[in-house]
């Protein structure tokens, strides 16, 4: 059973970002929300994972659906080391290899004001990658990383998608088209 968007309106300080909507999302694969800045993306995946709640219609979501989310902000908790933030994810499980993964061999024992911008974002991907989901949701995940990296981080958000859902939000065509998204174009009508 998929997720369905069944007429939903949400609004904002008496400003509509959505109007009666209405999609289904596969239950597999990956698909790309993909407009310009301000026309619901966010509002969209902020409803997807019940961070959110429409003014108008239903979002369905079968019933144990699990989500893991990398959000615009990267939402690491700053009194836990790099290593703990993973564990959030992962559990007991070494988490080594998704620093490896991420390109951060060292950063194990480093609290999250000891990083880099850049280096957050893949600490953040990386915890979302290694979280056991049905449904990946990234919100520009290679937002400030250098071009080389992006490619790198792209490459791996491909191969971890496995059998759940991606929806990837992001302002470069390029990086659907790399992961093999759906185009949903905003605004939705």
């Amino acid at each position: 059973m998929s997720i369905t968007f069944d007429h939903v309106s949400r609004a904002f300080d008496g400003r509509e970002v959505l109007h009666d909507v209405s999609f289904a999302l596969p239950e597999r694969g990956a698909v790309c929300f993909f407009g310009p800045s301000g026309c619901g993306k966010t509002t969209v995946l902020r409803l997807l994972c019940g961070l959110d709640d429409p003014d108008g219609g239903r979002v369905d979501i079968p019933e144990g659906t699990r989500f893991s989310c990398h959000f615009q902000e990267n939402r690491l908790l700053p009194w836990y080391t790099t290593e703990e933030n993973l564990r959030l994810a992962i559990g007991s499980e070494d988490v080594q290899p998704w620093l490896d993964k991420v390109q951060l061999p060292d950063a194990a024992k480093l609290y999250p004001d000891e990083l880099s911008g850049g280096m957050r974002r893949r600490v953040s991907l990386a915890r979302a990658l290694a979280h056991d989901s049905d449904v990946l949701i990234l919100d520009e995940p290679v937002r400030e990383l250098d071009e080389a990296t992006s490619e790198k981080m792209l490459e791996l958000i491909r191969e971890s998608i496995g059998d759940r859902l991606l929806v990837l939000v992001t302002h470069d065509r390029s990086q659907a088209e790399k992961l093999g998204c759906q185009i949903y174009e905003f605004p939705l009508k």
